[in-house]
């Protein structure tokens, strides 16, 4: 498959080796570690999949524990911690090389009517299709795509656009405050099962958040001074989507202290409508040696 969209729900789609174990593929990439948003995403399609399938996902919690290593299938191992009249729980356990390296929980709920109230967004934002791609940013910048990002950009599965575009220079950053927003979609068609376009969603959800953190501090383009891996991840899901559809993700850095960052991002529809709210806390240390990345998301923030 060459298509990226394809290959992603390719990747969702695990394979059941046991009652409540299944298995995913972690494709060989020339990343240090396994993407964490892979993970996670793998880790709900699991804990989905023990369900009856007319629950959606409320809610999730993970931990990220140990980094994943690339082109090594990972072992989901699924609890079945309740299953209530409204709620359902399930517990899942990231396995690799006999080792853990991820935990999630993740609740689902029978929908059911009642009030509603919302926070506006925080801004207006441009469209979309006002905004460059990451990658056509890169060649009007510098004048062409390096030989290893145009590799990455014909494999990534999400189009992200960024509002306030990216950062090269440390001038631009200057009283910055520690906010980035992107509007992404996939790439391609997902199909019609809502728990793709959840899961879809949840490895999206990884790939950004931290950017609001480092904004302070360093460029998004260039040169990384700091090396980021994600700690833990928490979402809440509050209305249906699809994650092939395009959706702003707003995000922001309240704290950094102590070499963790903490980010919360909230997902909304092109018609300001809040979907889905995001935190998640990373942890950034000094690089002891310079270490180029040519891609602001390439690394994921990672497993």
């Amino acid at each position: 498959m060459t298509n990226p969209a394809e290959r992603l729900v390719d990747l969702l789609d695990l394979e059941q080796i046991e009652v409540n174990i299944f298995r995913g593929r972690s494709p060989q990439e020339s990343l240090q570690r396994v993407f964490g948003g892979q993970v996670a995403g793998q880790a709900l399609v699991a804990a989905g999949r023990t369900t009856e399938g007319d629950r959606p996902v409320h809610s999730l919690h993970a931990y990220f524990l140990r980094p994943g290593r690339p082109g090594v299938p990972i072992v989901y191992q699924v609890e079945r911690v309740r299953d209530g009249r409204s709620f359902t729980t399930r517990r899942v356990v990231a396995v690799q090389q006999g080792r853990t390296i991820f935990n999630l929980t993740a609740s689902f709920h029978q929908p059911e009517p009642g009030f509603e109230h919302q926070l506006p967004m925080r801004r207006v934002v441009p469209a979309p299709e006002e905004l460059p791609t990451v990658a056509d940013e890169v060649r009007e910048h510098l004048g062409g795509l390096p030989e290893g990002l145009e590799r990455m950009a014909r494999r990534q599965p999400f189009d992200i656009r960024y509002v306030d575009r990216l950062r090269w220079k440390p001038e631009e950053i200057e009283g910055a405050e520690p906010r980035s927003a992107v509007w992404m979609r996939a790439v391609g068609p997902l199909g019609e099962d809502p728990l793709v376009h959840t899961c879809a969603l949840t490895y999206a959800s990884d790939m950004t958040l931290l950017d609001a953190v480092r904004i302070p501090i360093e460029p998004l383009w260039g040169p990384r001074g700091f090396d980021m891996a994600s700690l833990d991840h928490a979402m809440w899901f509050h209305r249906p989507f699809r994650a092939d559809e395009w959706f702003l993700y707003d995000q922001e850095s309240p704290i950094a202290t102590g070499g963790r960052g903490l980010a919360r991002g909230r997902i909304y529809d092109r018609a300001g409508n809040l979907l889905v709210s995001v935190v998640q806390e990373g942890l950034l240390r000094p690089h002891s040696k310079e270490h180029s990345l040519e891609q602001p998301y390439a690394e994921g923030t990672g497993a």
